[in-house]
Protein backbone atom coordinates (compact mmCIF):
# COMPACT_ATOMS: atom_id res chain seq x y z
CA UNK A 1 0.00 0.00 0.00
CA UNK A 2 1.19 3.52 -1.18
CA UNK A 3 2.63 5.83 2.28
CA UNK A 4 -0.08 8.66 2.75
CA UNK A 5 2.26 10.24 5.13
CA UNK A 6 4.89 12.79 4.15
CA UNK A 7 8.23 11.54 5.00
CA UNK A 8 10.36 14.19 7.34
CA UNK A 9 12.96 16.32 5.46
CA UNK A 10 16.86 14.67 5.34
CA UNK A 11 19.02 16.32 8.15
CA UNK A 12 22.18 16.06 6.82
CA UNK A 13 24.10 14.10 3.47
CA UNK A 14 27.42 11.95 3.30
CA UNK A 15 29.46 11.42 0.75
CA UNK A 16 31.13 7.87 1.37
CA UNK A 17 34.63 6.90 -1.12
CA UNK A 18 36.32 3.45 -1.01
CA UNK A 19 39.64 3.81 0.64
CA UNK A 20 40.88 1.26 -1.41
CA UNK A 21 42.29 3.42 -5.10
CA UNK A 22 44.31 0.78 -6.35
CA UNK A 23 42.96 -2.84 -7.38
CA UNK A 24 44.08 -5.97 -5.97
CA UNK A 25 44.52 -8.17 -8.97
CA UNK A 26 46.55 -6.34 -11.31
CA UNK A 27 47.91 -3.16 -9.40
CA UNK A 28 45.96 -0.48 -11.48
CA UNK A 29 44.12 2.40 -10.43
CA UNK A 30 40.36 1.85 -9.63
CA UNK A 31 38.21 4.83 -11.59
CA UNK A 32 34.91 5.96 -10.43
CA UNK A 33 31.93 3.97 -12.44
CA UNK A 34 28.60 5.47 -10.58
CA UNK A 35 26.88 6.18 -7.21
CA UNK A 36 24.60 4.54 -5.00
CA UNK A 37 22.01 7.03 -3.25
CA UNK A 38 19.74 6.06 -0.58
CA UNK A 39 18.37 7.65 2.95
CA UNK A 40 19.14 5.63 6.26
CA UNK A 41 16.84 6.69 9.64
CA UNK A 42 18.82 7.09 12.62
CA UNK A 43 18.38 8.41 15.75
CA UNK A 44 19.84 12.07 14.91
CA UNK A 45 17.17 12.18 11.43
CA UNK A 46 17.58 11.27 8.35
CA UNK A 47 21.12 10.89 6.69
CA UNK A 48 21.54 11.05 2.73
CA UNK A 49 24.26 8.75 1.73
CA UNK A 50 25.97 8.98 -1.77
CA UNK A 51 28.44 6.44 -2.57
CA UNK A 52 30.61 6.28 -4.99
CA UNK A 53 31.50 2.64 -6.66
CA UNK A 54 34.92 2.28 -8.26
CA UNK A 55 35.93 -0.60 -10.68
CA UNK A 56 38.75 -1.54 -12.57
CA UNK A 57 39.14 -0.84 -15.96
CA UNK A 58 41.86 -3.13 -17.47
CA UNK A 59 40.29 -5.81 -19.36
CA UNK A 60 42.93 -8.42 -18.95
CA UNK A 61 42.51 -7.64 -14.61
CA UNK A 62 41.32 -11.14 -13.07
CA UNK A 63 38.89 -8.64 -11.52
CA UNK A 64 37.75 -6.53 -14.52
CA UNK A 65 34.73 -4.70 -13.75
CA UNK A 66 33.97 -5.96 -9.88
CA UNK A 67 32.78 -3.05 -7.98
CA UNK A 68 34.59 -2.10 -5.06
CA UNK A 69 32.09 -0.28 -2.52
CA UNK A 70 33.12 2.57 0.24
CA UNK A 71 34.22 0.56 3.69
CA UNK A 72 32.25 2.97 5.82
CA UNK A 73 28.79 2.47 4.67
CA UNK A 74 28.55 -1.33 6.03
CA UNK A 75 29.09 0.94 9.76
CA UNK A 76 25.44 2.71 8.56
CA UNK A 77 23.03 0.54 7.88
CA UNK A 78 22.79 -3.64 6.87
CA UNK A 79 22.39 -4.15 2.83
CA UNK A 80 19.09 -2.89 2.01
CA UNK A 81 18.37 -1.53 5.11
CA UNK A 82 16.08 1.86 5.54
CA UNK A 83 17.03 1.72 9.67
CA UNK A 84 20.61 2.63 10.56
CA UNK A 85 22.29 0.45 13.31
CA UNK A 86 22.19 2.68 15.90
CA UNK A 87 18.49 2.38 15.63
CA UNK A 88 19.06 -1.41 15.71
CA UNK A 89 20.99 -1.66 18.97
CA UNK A 90 18.77 0.92 20.85
CA UNK A 91 15.82 -1.23 20.24
CA UNK A 92 17.83 -4.48 21.53
CA UNK A 93 19.31 -2.20 24.65
CA UNK A 94 15.88 -1.81 25.64
CA UNK A 95 14.52 -5.15 24.74
CA UNK A 96 16.37 -7.09 26.19
CA UNK A 97 18.11 -4.75 29.17
CA UNK A 98 15.37 -3.27 29.54
CA UNK A 99 12.47 -5.64 28.99
CA UNK A 100 10.62 -3.41 27.13
CA UNK A 101 7.66 -4.63 24.82
CA UNK A 102 7.72 -4.45 21.26
CA UNK A 103 4.81 -1.63 21.79
CA UNK A 104 6.65 0.77 24.71
CA UNK A 105 9.72 0.71 22.05
CA UNK A 106 7.51 1.47 19.17
CA UNK A 107 5.55 4.63 21.67
CA UNK A 108 9.80 5.51 22.49
CA UNK A 109 10.74 5.65 19.03
CA UNK A 110 7.96 7.66 18.28
CA UNK A 111 8.84 10.22 20.51
CA UNK A 112 12.02 10.68 19.59
CA UNK A 113 10.27 11.69 16.39
CA UNK A 114 11.01 8.07 14.37
CA UNK A 115 8.50 7.60 12.22
CA UNK A 116 8.40 3.83 12.32
CA UNK A 117 5.95 0.72 12.06
CA UNK A 118 5.28 -1.53 15.22
CA UNK A 119 5.55 -4.21 13.17
CA UNK A 120 9.10 -3.33 11.62
CA UNK A 121 10.17 -2.78 15.21
CA UNK A 122 9.57 -6.48 15.65
CA UNK A 123 11.72 -7.26 12.61
CA UNK A 124 14.44 -4.91 13.96
CA UNK A 125 14.53 -6.56 17.05
CA UNK A 126 14.92 -10.27 15.10
CA UNK A 127 17.48 -8.44 13.27
CA UNK A 128 19.35 -7.65 16.80
CA UNK A 129 19.01 -11.07 17.41
CA UNK A 130 20.95 -12.01 14.43
CA UNK A 131 23.83 -9.49 14.58
CA UNK A 132 24.03 -10.64 18.40
CA UNK A 133 24.51 -14.65 17.02
CA UNK A 134 27.34 -12.97 14.91
CA UNK A 135 28.91 -11.77 17.72
CA UNK A 136 28.21 -14.60 20.23
CA UNK A 137 29.23 -17.94 17.57
CA UNK A 138 32.58 -15.97 16.88
CA UNK A 139 35.20 -18.73 17.58
CA UNK A 140 38.23 -16.69 17.06
CA UNK A 141 36.87 -13.31 18.81
CA UNK A 142 36.33 -15.56 22.05
CA UNK A 143 39.22 -17.25 21.93
CA UNK A 144 41.83 -14.06 21.89
CA UNK A 145 39.41 -12.86 24.84
CA UNK A 146 40.10 -16.19 26.64
CA UNK A 147 43.79 -16.40 25.71
CA UNK A 148 43.96 -12.52 27.81
CA UNK A 149 42.79 -13.74 30.56
CA UNK A 150 44.98 -17.44 30.65
CA UNK A 151 42.02 -18.91 32.50
CA UNK A 152 38.38 -20.15 33.16
CA UNK A 153 36.15 -20.81 35.87
CA UNK A 154 33.13 -22.76 34.67
CA UNK A 155 29.09 -22.28 35.49
CA UNK A 156 27.35 -24.94 34.76
CA UNK A 157 23.40 -24.55 34.97
CA UNK A 158 20.35 -25.81 33.34
CA UNK A 159 16.91 -24.31 32.58
CA UNK A 160 14.04 -26.38 31.89
CA UNK A 161 10.86 -24.05 30.31
CA UNK A 162 8.18 -26.60 31.66
CA UNK A 163 7.43 -29.68 33.02
CA UNK A 164 8.51 -32.63 30.33
CA UNK A 165 10.15 -30.14 28.42
CA UNK A 166 13.93 -30.23 27.20
CA UNK A 167 16.39 -28.84 29.65
CA UNK A 168 18.65 -26.30 28.37
CA UNK A 169 22.31 -26.51 29.84
CA UNK A 170 24.71 -23.38 29.90
CA UNK A 171 27.89 -23.53 30.33
CA UNK A 172 29.58 -20.20 30.87
CA UNK A 173 32.80 -18.60 32.06
CA UNK A 174 32.40 -16.22 35.34
CA UNK A 175 35.41 -14.17 34.52
CA UNK A 176 34.93 -12.49 30.78
CA UNK A 177 30.71 -13.19 31.03
CA UNK A 178 30.55 -15.08 27.68
CA UNK A 179 28.68 -18.05 27.24
CA UNK A 180 30.80 -21.22 25.96
CA UNK A 181 28.62 -24.01 24.96
CA UNK A 182 24.62 -24.21 25.16
CA UNK A 183 22.96 -27.62 24.58
CA UNK A 184 19.16 -28.87 24.93
CA UNK A 185 19.60 -32.62 26.33
CA UNK A 186 16.14 -34.58 27.55
CA UNK A 187 17.65 -36.24 30.64
CA UNK A 188 20.46 -34.93 33.22
CA UNK A 189 22.31 -37.98 33.86
CA UNK A 190 25.75 -38.38 34.95
CA UNK A 191 26.63 -39.53 31.71
CA UNK A 192 24.95 -36.60 29.38
CA UNK A 193 26.44 -33.92 31.79
CA UNK A 194 30.40 -35.37 31.47
CA UNK A 195 30.19 -35.75 28.24
CA UNK A 196 28.96 -31.81 27.56
CA UNK A 197 31.78 -30.80 30.11
CA UNK A 198 34.51 -33.01 28.11
CA UNK A 199 33.49 -31.10 25.07
CA UNK A 200 33.52 -27.43 26.14
CA UNK A 201 37.26 -28.52 27.68
CA UNK A 202 38.26 -29.52 24.21
CA UNK A 203 37.04 -26.83 22.87
CA UNK A 204 39.51 -23.94 25.38
CA UNK A 205 42.31 -22.79 24.52
CA UNK A 206 43.22 -22.51 28.27
CA UNK A 207 42.73 -24.65 31.43
CA UNK A 208 39.97 -24.67 33.71
CA UNK A 209 40.78 -23.57 36.98
CA UNK A 210 37.22 -23.86 39.06
CA UNK A 211 33.60 -25.05 38.36
CA UNK A 212 30.47 -23.42 39.57
CA UNK A 213 27.40 -25.24 40.20
CA UNK A 214 24.08 -25.99 42.15
CA UNK A 215 24.18 -29.28 44.48
CA UNK A 216 22.56 -31.19 42.25
CA UNK A 217 23.85 -35.06 42.41
CA UNK A 218 24.89 -35.88 38.63
CA UNK A 219 26.26 -32.43 38.26
CA UNK A 220 28.07 -33.36 41.14
CA UNK A 221 29.24 -37.05 39.97
CA UNK A 222 29.74 -35.63 36.17
CA UNK A 223 32.13 -32.68 37.05
CA UNK A 224 34.39 -35.44 39.42
CA UNK A 225 34.44 -37.88 36.28
CA UNK A 226 35.01 -35.38 33.42
CA UNK A 227 37.31 -32.72 35.39
CA UNK A 228 39.21 -34.45 38.32
CA UNK A 229 40.96 -32.57 40.32
CA UNK A 230 39.35 -29.38 39.45
CA UNK A 231 37.91 -27.77 42.63
CA UNK A 232 33.90 -27.78 42.58
CA UNK A 233 32.19 -24.86 44.43
CA UNK A 234 28.51 -24.79 45.06
CA UNK A 235 27.11 -21.46 44.20
CA UNK A 236 26.19 -19.19 47.31
CA UNK A 237 23.12 -18.40 46.36
CA UNK A 238 21.48 -22.24 46.59
CA UNK A 239 23.19 -22.09 49.77
CA UNK A 240 21.73 -18.77 51.05
CA UNK A 241 18.67 -20.27 49.97
CA UNK A 242 18.67 -23.90 51.78
CA UNK A 243 19.81 -22.47 54.84
CA UNK A 244 17.00 -19.93 55.25
CA UNK A 245 14.46 -22.02 54.24
CA UNK A 246 13.01 -22.32 58.07
CA UNK A 247 13.39 -18.19 57.79
CA UNK A 248 11.42 -18.36 54.72
CA UNK A 249 8.41 -20.99 56.51
CA UNK A 250 8.00 -18.58 59.35
CA UNK A 251 7.64 -15.96 57.40
CA UNK A 252 5.21 -17.05 55.29
CA UNK A 253 3.18 -17.77 57.60
CA UNK A 254 3.44 -14.67 59.09
CA UNK A 255 2.91 -12.90 55.82
CA UNK A 256 -0.40 -15.29 55.97
CA UNK A 257 -1.89 -14.29 59.38
CA UNK A 258 -1.05 -10.76 58.71
CA UNK A 259 -3.42 -10.83 55.41
CA UNK A 260 -6.77 -12.14 57.62
CA UNK A 261 -6.65 -8.61 59.38
CA UNK A 262 -6.91 -6.69 55.97
CA UNK A 263 -9.51 -8.87 54.25
CA UNK A 264 -11.95 -6.24 53.93
CA UNK A 265 -10.70 -3.53 51.95
CA UNK A 266 -12.43 -4.80 48.75
CA UNK A 267 -16.31 -4.24 50.62
CA UNK A 268 -15.19 -1.05 51.67
CA UNK A 269 -14.21 0.44 48.31
CA UNK A 270 -17.45 -0.71 46.94
CA UNK A 271 -19.13 1.28 49.40
CA UNK A 272 -17.44 4.36 48.30
CA UNK A 273 -17.44 4.25 44.60
CA UNK A 274 -20.29 6.78 44.38
CA UNK A 275 -18.67 9.11 46.62
CA UNK A 276 -16.20 12.03 45.05
CA UNK A 277 -16.05 13.84 48.85
CA UNK A 278 -12.39 14.25 50.40
CA UNK A 279 -12.94 11.62 53.25
CA UNK A 280 -13.95 8.86 50.46
CA UNK A 281 -10.85 9.62 48.23
CA UNK A 282 -8.24 9.56 51.68
CA UNK A 283 -10.11 5.97 52.26
CA UNK A 284 -9.65 4.91 48.79
CA UNK A 285 -5.47 5.87 49.25
CA UNK A 286 -5.56 4.07 52.11
CA UNK A 287 -7.29 0.90 50.48
CA UNK A 288 -5.25 1.17 47.61
CA UNK A 289 -2.11 1.01 49.94
CA UNK A 290 -3.10 -2.28 51.61
CA UNK A 291 -3.70 -3.83 48.66
CA UNK A 292 -0.15 -2.71 47.03
CA UNK A 293 1.60 -4.25 50.37
CA UNK A 294 -0.37 -7.48 50.03
CA UNK A 295 0.97 -8.32 46.44
CA UNK A 296 4.68 -7.10 46.92
CA UNK A 297 6.26 -10.28 47.45
CA UNK A 298 10.06 -10.85 47.43
CA UNK A 299 11.94 -14.13 46.50
CA UNK A 300 13.68 -15.68 49.68
CA UNK A 301 16.02 -15.44 50.82
CA UNK A 302 17.31 -11.99 50.43
CA UNK A 303 13.86 -10.72 51.07
CA UNK A 304 11.25 -10.95 53.61
CA UNK A 305 7.78 -10.68 52.23
CA UNK A 306 6.27 -10.88 55.55
CA UNK A 307 8.57 -8.82 57.40
CA UNK A 308 8.01 -6.12 54.53
CA UNK A 309 4.07 -6.87 54.83
CA UNK A 310 4.76 -6.25 58.15
CA UNK A 311 6.05 -2.70 58.15
CA UNK A 312 3.94 -1.47 55.68
CA UNK A 313 0.64 -2.31 57.37
CA UNK A 314 2.42 -0.70 60.67
CA UNK A 315 3.29 2.46 58.52
CA UNK A 316 -0.39 2.91 57.77
CA UNK A 317 -1.65 2.19 60.95
CA UNK A 318 0.07 5.02 62.38
CA UNK A 319 -0.85 7.03 58.94
CA UNK A 320 -4.37 6.61 60.00
CA UNK A 321 -3.40 7.06 64.25
CA UNK A 322 -2.25 10.69 63.07
CA UNK A 323 -5.59 11.31 61.46
CA UNK A 324 -7.05 10.31 64.61
CA UNK A 325 -5.32 12.52 67.13
CA UNK A 326 -6.20 15.36 64.74
CA UNK A 327 -9.73 15.30 66.38
CA UNK A 328 -11.88 13.96 63.12
CA UNK A 329 -12.70 9.80 62.94
CA UNK A 330 -10.40 7.32 60.52
CA UNK A 331 -10.98 7.51 56.82
CA UNK A 332 -11.98 4.21 56.95
CA UNK A 333 -14.68 5.19 59.76
CA UNK A 334 -15.45 8.59 58.18
CA UNK A 335 -16.36 7.35 54.60
CA UNK A 336 -18.65 4.42 55.84
CA UNK A 337 -22.51 5.60 56.34
CA UNK A 338 -23.33 2.78 59.38
CA UNK A 339 -19.99 4.25 61.42
CA UNK A 340 -20.61 7.76 60.87
CA UNK A 341 -22.52 9.55 63.51
CA UNK A 342 -23.88 11.88 60.96
CA UNK A 343 -24.87 8.57 58.86
CA UNK A 344 -26.64 7.67 62.22
CA UNK A 345 -30.90 8.82 62.53
CA UNK A 346 -31.54 10.12 66.20
CA UNK A 347 -32.24 8.18 68.78
CA UNK A 348 -35.05 7.95 70.76
CA UNK A 349 -35.18 9.74 73.81
CA UNK A 350 -37.64 8.22 75.87
CA UNK A 351 -36.43 4.90 77.81
CA UNK A 352 -33.82 4.75 80.11
CA UNK A 353 -30.38 5.82 79.18
CA UNK A 354 -28.88 2.65 80.19
CA UNK A 355 -31.20 -0.35 79.82
CA UNK A 356 -31.56 -2.99 77.37
CA UNK A 357 -30.39 -3.08 73.85
CA UNK A 358 -34.28 -3.12 73.16
CA UNK A 359 -35.66 -1.10 75.87
CA UNK A 360 -37.74 1.79 74.45
CA UNK A 361 -35.65 1.61 70.84
CA UNK A 362 -37.72 1.60 67.65
CA UNK A 363 -34.90 -0.12 65.66
CA UNK A 364 -32.94 -2.92 65.42
CA UNK A 365 -29.70 -2.98 67.32
CA UNK A 366 -26.60 -1.97 64.95
CA UNK A 367 -22.81 -3.45 65.26
CA UNK A 368 -20.47 -1.06 66.35
CA UNK A 369 -16.60 -1.16 66.17
CA UNK A 370 -16.25 0.06 69.81
CA UNK A 371 -15.11 -2.11 72.36
CA UNK A 372 -17.98 -2.97 75.17
CA UNK A 373 -14.83 -1.69 77.59
CA UNK A 374 -15.63 2.06 76.12
CA UNK A 375 -19.21 1.84 77.05
CA UNK A 376 -21.06 2.63 80.49
CA UNK A 377 -20.24 -0.19 82.80
CA UNK A 378 -24.25 -1.23 83.76
CA UNK A 379 -25.03 -1.70 79.87
CA UNK A 380 -21.49 -3.32 78.48
CA UNK A 381 -22.88 -6.43 79.12
CA UNK A 382 -25.76 -6.36 77.50
CA UNK A 383 -25.17 -4.47 74.67
CA UNK A 384 -21.81 -5.84 73.77
CA UNK A 385 -21.11 -5.42 69.95
CA UNK A 386 -24.29 -2.78 69.22
CA UNK A 387 -24.37 0.62 69.77
CA UNK A 388 -25.24 2.20 73.37
CA UNK A 389 -28.45 4.19 73.50
CA UNK A 390 -27.09 8.41 74.15
CA UNK A 391 -29.71 11.80 73.61
CA UNK A 392 -29.33 13.03 69.92
CA UNK A 393 -27.67 16.06 71.06
CA UNK A 394 -24.86 14.32 72.87
CA UNK A 395 -21.35 14.48 72.27
CA UNK A 396 -18.59 12.37 73.06
CA UNK A 397 -15.45 13.25 74.46
CA UNK A 398 -11.83 12.15 73.21
CA UNK A 399 -10.83 10.55 70.25
CA UNK A 400 -12.25 7.63 67.76
CA UNK A 401 -10.96 4.37 69.09
CA UNK A 402 -8.85 2.77 66.41
CA UNK A 403 -8.77 -1.09 65.73
CA UNK A 404 -5.24 -1.90 64.21
CA UNK A 405 -4.98 -4.10 61.37
CA UNK A 406 -1.48 -5.47 63.30
CA UNK A 407 -2.38 -5.55 66.88
CA UNK A 408 -5.77 -6.42 66.40
CA UNK A 409 -6.73 -3.56 69.27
Amino acid sequence: MAKRKRRLDVTSSRVLDSIRTHCDGCGERLWIAYANTRTVVTLDGLVHLTSKIRRCQTTTCPLYHRPYRPEEEGGWALPHGEFGLDVIAWIGTRRYAGHRTVPEIHQALRARGIDIAERTVTHLVQRYEELLTLRLVDQQRLRDRLLEQGRVLLALDGLQPDVGHEVVWILRDCLSGEVLLARSLLSATQQDLAALLQEAQQGLPVPIRGVLSDGQHSIRRAVRAALPGIPHQLCHFHYLREAAKPIYEADRHAKKELKKHVREVRPLERQLETRTDPAAQATRAYCLAVRSALTDDGRPPLCAAGLRLHDRLRAIAASIGRVVEQGQPPPSWYGCTRYSRGGSPPRPGSGPSCGRPTAGCTRQPTCSPIPPAAMCTSCAGSTAGCWPRWNANARRSGPWPLRSPISGR
